[in-house]
């Protein structure tokens, strides 16, 4: 009776397999292909299907109509047997509970949710001096790694953890399977721009391995690591907010806040009306500024800040254009054209000459890649606001951007109506009819706005040309110095801040410059070429993307890349984050575009490929996987016998454990990535909090050492805080510490300043020696550290006589003796030069004393303390 029962059930089972293998072969068959995804009727899988295949001709109509019309809010109320995103469901596997449950997350709480952290951190760059500083980088760090992970543990649990049903844990089909266990990872990665995320994440790997087996600066590449992993998270979040249905509205909407917020406090800044510290650069060298003063705005550095605002005016301008190329209403032209006049004036007000030169370039571009007759409102948007923006530059330039509050304001208002008004007439010039009087007149007072604007502007620059070209020359000389250091590692780079650690050991001329003044060389050194590749790579792709998808947004993308190759903007996370989204937002207009064109809709974009042979290629390409994939599973079907069947059970088993092991790691992986960035940006937080308590404390307490020994528990990487706690620890204590940080940080001179400190005050003069000369290999441009070097060898060559060690006392002399004679030639070279001197570095005062009296000491056979030998450190 047993054996009956189990060839009964064997029996069962063999029909029934094969009834639902024949009705999954004809749903494979009913595949539509639509947008690079898949509807499968199910309801033939669960109810028979149709003999006469007219059933699944009516599942790819309605399927069709129903995925491509529905509405987010209310698509269950249609009917949630039909899933997108090739999920395919059946009512009786207990999976529609499920699927409901996935789908739950691409409702309109899931849009908000992404959309507002996205704009929150984009907000957050723009009002922390554009992530350009590690410790501003932090906060914004901890508050997008911790929200991605928040978010993430509550689709895990409502997704993966909530408990299952029995009909949901019985071995099923291959293609049950399919539809029943499709992870949240792997909706994630089926996004149409997800591969963006592969970029940074690449970049912060790369900067991650330099931390790892050794660099110039391990602080400095921990610190880019963190920088990437922002804006890989950065990417991840934009992505999937342009896969959305109002993903280009979210996008379109931070972009308008995050440019609105640079422009107008900037301006409000130069008029006296918003307190903006450091948002004005002052400085009297005509080579700089010609009137006296420059506006940084929210980043502090007027380069940087013009090439943003460049960016957004030409965004701006063309979406503009779109608007004036037919008549409007009065209304919608002002609001068309509203950030115009502040955004031109902003940049003008920057004096960035590089900017300027990129908005320009990127403009013409733009005009070249317009229609015939889509060039001309170009031109009619910008002429007025650009002509009004000129003269209120000259306004404020006149006063030195420090105008009075009261005026300053009267001459924003006038200027920025000037502008609304003359557009709104221009405007309705063009469109008075068809006689050649009124467009003439448009033509004319768009050439002669232009002109004027361009000859207020050029004059302003007139001066700074006649006042010579030294910056120029000096970022030449950077540059060269740069390629030579970069042919030590071409391809792997040197690490983080690679060119801020070792500028002082390479530059030929005493020029400052922390940043090397070129994304592209800063990149090469930090990374090599792999990171040229990467960014080469990733720019190539946005802007093809704008080019093909968004025309409009191309012109703010050529900006980013010509700008950066020219300064050190690529340094600011804020312009990383704005390209990121500018990609983004390209890829969300595309998205808008198709699902306009597949309801009956035409789209605003033409693709490089045609659509309809791209479809129809695509179909054809699924339809044969379906059909192979069919076969194969009738294949099996007839290859195992009843005594196999067991085995074929275990076959499915072990392919649902595989994906589900595949998920878990996945899932694993990211929380380790998000939960390891908290953990490590948490720990740098709290040794600058620590640091900066420190500083606030009297050197020598017992309050600012606790403080310092905290610092360093929490980051035992940065210099700055070792050096700190060495000068408070005893002399052995202090020797080991500065050493091991050397080990972290091998470029750094003061390290090696302080340990021949140490020893010139134990009586070592010849340790002490050698530390200085590798501190001022490092850093020989440092008049101070010099003069440092020289005092601490005659104090241990004095110290060494006093203890008896008379031929000791003499050889740190005469080496002391060779270091002044270098220092002096030095600065006799750098004098006669004539090359720019930013770094004042000169034969300090005390230096020939210190040479003096080091003379006496090597050549001394008596003891030669007079009272004319030194007595203070310098």
């Amino acid at each position: 009776m047993k054996n009956r029962a189990i060839d009964k059930g064997i029996v069962r089972y063999k029909r029934g397999y094969a009834a639902r293998e024949e009705l999954m072969e004809r749903a494979f068959e009913g595949i539509h292909h639509a947008n690079d995804k898949e509807y499968v009727d199910n309801r033939d899988i669960d109810n028979g299907g149709s003999r006469d295949g007219r059933g699944s001709r009516i599942c790819r109509d309605s399927t069709y109509n129903r995925e491509d019309t529905y509405n987010e809010d209310d698509m269950y109320k249609k009917d949630a047997t039909y899933h997108t995103n090739r999920v395919m469901q059946t009512e009786g596997s207990g999976s529609s509970s499920r699927s409901l449950r996935c789908e739950h997350y691409s409702g309109s709480g899931w849009t908000w949710s992404v959309g507002i952290l996205s704009i929150v951190l984009l907000l957050a760059g723009c009002l922390s001096r554009g992530l350009y500083y590690s410790v501003d980088l932090y906060p914004v760090n901890l508050i997008a790694a911790g929200s991605t992970l928040i978010m993430i543990v509550i689709v895990l649990f409502l997704t993966v953890f909530r408990p299952q049903k029995a009909s949901e844990r019985i071995p099923m089909s291959l293609v049950q399977r399919q539809g029943n266990m499709e992870p949240m990872v792997e909706k994630i990665f089926r996004l149409p721009e997800i591969w963006r995320v592969l970029l940074p994440l690449a970049m912060m790997t790369c900067f991650g391995l330099h931390a790892w087996t050794g660099s110039v600066s391990r602080q400095g590449s921990m610190d880019e690591m963190l920088r990437w992993s922002l804006l890989a998270l950065f990417t991840l979040l934009t992505a999937i907010l342009a896969a959305r249905t109002d993903g280009a509205r979210w996008l379109a909407c931070g972009w308008q806040m995050a440019g609105g917020l640079l422009v107008l406090s900037g301006i409000l800044a130069v008029c006296g009306v918003l307190p903006l510290p450091f948002g004005v650069m002052r400085t009297a060298d005509p080579e700089i500024s010609s009137a006296g003063a420059r506006l940084g705005g929210l980043l502090q550095y007027p380069n940087a800040y013009g090439a943003l605002v460049g960016m957004y005016a030409l965004e701006r301008l063309s979406a503009a254009a779109r608007v004036l190329a037919r008549p409007v209403p009065a209304g919608r032209l002002i609001a068309a054209v509203l950030p115009l006049m502040p955004a031109q004036a902003a940049l003008l007000l920057s004096e960035s000459r590089g900017a300027w030169l990129a908005t320009g370039c990127a403009a013409v571009a733009a005009f070249a890649v317009q229609r015939r007759g889509a060039r001309l409102p170009l031109l009619l948007a910008m002429a007025a606001p650009l002509a009004c923006a000129a003269w209120l530059y000259r306004q404020l330039a006149a006063a030195q951007l420090a105008p009075a509050p009261v005026p300053g304001l009267l001459a924003l208002a006038g200027a920025w109506a000037a502008a609304l008004l003359g557009t709104l007439l221009l405007c309705r010039l063009w469109h008075s009819g068809a006689a050649k009087a009124p467009r003439a007149a448009a033509l004319t007072a768009i050439v002669l706005a232009e002109a004027t604007a361009a000859l207020m502007a050029v004059a302003s620059t007139a001066d700074r040309l006649a006042a010579g070209v030294g910056t120029g020359v000096s970022r030449l000389q950077m540059w060269r110095d740069a390629l030579q250091l970069w042919t030590e590692a071409a391809w792997l780079g040197h690490g983080g801040d690679t060119w801020r650690n070792m500028f002082r050991a390479i530059q030929s001329s005493p020029y400052v410059g922390g940043e090397v003044h070129n994304g592209l060389l800063d990149l090469a050194l930090d990374t090599g070429m792999i990171g040229i590749l990467l960014v080469a790579g990733w720019f190539l792709l946005t802007l093809r993307s704008t080019f093909y998808f968004a025309p409009q947004l191309m012109p703010a993308v050529l900006v980013f890349g010509l700008h950066g190759a020219m300064d050190f903007d690529w340094s600011f996370t804020l312009f990383w984050m704005l390209f990121i989204w500018l990609g983004s937002w390209a890829s969300a207009l595309k998205t808008e575009a198709v699902k306009g064109k597949q309801l009956g809709g035409t789209a605003e974009y033409t693709p490089f490929r045609s659509e309809s042979i791209s479809e129809s290629r695509s179909r054809s390409r699924f339809k044969f996987r379906a059909r192979a994939r069919a076969r194969l599973i009738r294949y099996l079907s007839t290859q195992f016998s009843t005594s196999t069947i067991p085995m074929r059970t275990f076959f499915h088993i072990l392919q649902r454990v595989t994906a589900r092991l595949i998920k878990a790691s996945a899932v694993m992986i990211i929380l380790f990535w998000l939960g390891g960035t908290m953990w490590l940006t948490s720990r740098f937080a709290v040794a600058e909090l620590q640091y900066r308590q420190a500083m606030t404390e009297p050197e020598g307490t017992s309050a600012h050492k606790l403080h310092l020994m905290a610092a360093f528990q929490s980051n035992p990487n940065r210099t700055d805080i070792i050096i700190t706690l060495a000068r408070s620890l005893p002399g052995q204590e202090a020797t080991s510490l500065l050493l091991n940080s050397l080990s972290l940080s091998p470029m750094q001179p003061q390290s090696y300043i302080e340990l021949g400190r140490l020893a010139a005050q134990f009586g070592k003069g010849q340790q002490a020696g050698t530390y200085f000369e590798q501190a001022i290999a490092l850093n020989r441009y440092d008049g101070n550290g010099q003069s440092v070097a020289l005092y601490w060898m005659e104090q241990a060559a004095r110290r060494e006589w006093k203890a008896g060690y008379r031929e000791r006392a003499r050889e740190t002399a005469a080496a002391g003796v060779q270091m002044y004679e270098r220092y002096q030639l030095l600065a006799e070279e750098v004098k006669a030069g004539g090359d720019r001197n930013d770094r004042h570095f000169v034969l300090e005062e005390h230096a020939p004393g210190y040479g003096e009296n080091l003379r006496r000491l090597a050549g001394a056979s008596s003891p030669p303390f007079s009272p004319e030998l030194t007595k203070r450190s310098p």
